[in-house]
């Protein structure tokens, strides 16, 4: 029987999430890397900050930095962590536009302060390598405070507009979302509204982030090439350049899984469902669950601190 147009338009309050498209049966399999992944994450990031936090010896702009950019994934990994698994375990998939409205802000927001976070660590890097001698003048604890609550406050300014211009639109017709949480891009394309203005204002806020963040961080790593590659001894770039290591692997796992992503949504409609699914499970855990890991095997204070911290108990 032939839907009638009445029932193609008729407006409705949930958006159904999506598990992984095709594989439906295996939720439950599925669930187990996925729950040591999170955990993973979860565990990682809070040793960290509890770390960080209790160790007098830690108190430094790059530590301080560093528990930013852990508790920024904290966050994201708990934005997103409720439906992916209740879609996999209880397969709940239905959530109201009201909810999924609370879980774009904090995983959109959480995502913005990432990168600004990754941005203040790349200035960290620059000061500690091209100016050390006022590293600790420049990097006060009242300019880290401030560019945290900076940072804060770009995320709720980009975000208001972007979810109240979202409240505006209508929403009839499929209700299917390609995740298992709320994804700004995929959640507008249900609207029978004109969404014009929120993709403009969706663009807006990500030139705004991201868009500004990649080419200062890109800045800061070439004047430390020019910085370093002026030191003399080979042995001296080499300490420098690995003072860098953990910063640029954070940046890698954070930007490139988000440009798949979003190529993957602009130009991979064809592309199989799963792929979809895939790439946005990756952009969202792989940064919160590598993170960790890479800071406390390439950092050497901090995973003296951690151990000694572990062999105590």
């Amino acid at each position: 029987m032939m839907e009638t147009p009445s029932n193609l338009t008729s407006p409705f309050s949930t958006f159904h999430l999506t598990g992984i498209p095709g594989i439906e049966e295996a939720h439950a399999w599925i669930s187990i890397p996925f729950c040591c992944l999170y955990t993973i994450a979860l565990l990682g990031n809070s040793m960290i900050l509890f770390v960080i936090i209790t160790e007098q010896s830690l108190h430094e702009p790059m530590y301080f930095f560093l528990s930013m950019l852990s508790a920024t994934d904290l966050g994201l990994t708990v934005s997103t962590m409720s439906t992916t698994l209740s879609v996999l375990w209880f397969d709940a998939r239905d959530i109201t536009i009201d909810g999924c409205i609370v879980q774009m802000f904090f995983l959109h927001g959480f995502t913005f302060m990432e990168s600004g976070v990754l941005v203040a660590m790349a200035f960290d890097r620059f000061v500690a390598i091209c100016d050390p001698l006022r590293y600790t003048t420049i990097l006060t604890n009242a300019r880290i405070t401030q560019l945290g609550v900076t940072m804060v406050i770009r995320m709720i300014v980009l975000m208001l507009p972007l979810l109240l211009l979202f409240k505006k639109l209508s929403f009839c017709g499929p209700n299917g979302l390609s995740h298992s949480y709320c994804y700004h891009p995929d959640v507008i394309k249900l609207s029978c509204s004109d969404t014009k203005v929120n993709s403009i204002c969706g663009l807006a806020a990500l030139i705004l982030s991201t868009g500004i963040d990649t080419p200062c961080i890109v800045l800061s790593y070439i004047l430390i090439i020019r910085s370093v590659l002026s030191i003399a001894s080979p042995t001296e770039q080499k300490k420098a350049f690995s003072t860098c290591g953990s910063h640029i692997g954070a940046v890698a796992i954070f930007y490139i899984p988000m440009i798949s992503l979003s190529l993957t949504h602009r130009y991979g409609q064809m592309a199989p469902k799963i792929v979809h699914t895939m790439m946005a499970n990756i952009y969202l855990m792989l940064p919160p669950v590598l993170n960790p890991i890479i800071y406390s095997v390439k950092t050497t204070q901090l995973r003296k601190v951690m151990g000694k911290l572990l062999l105590a108990k």
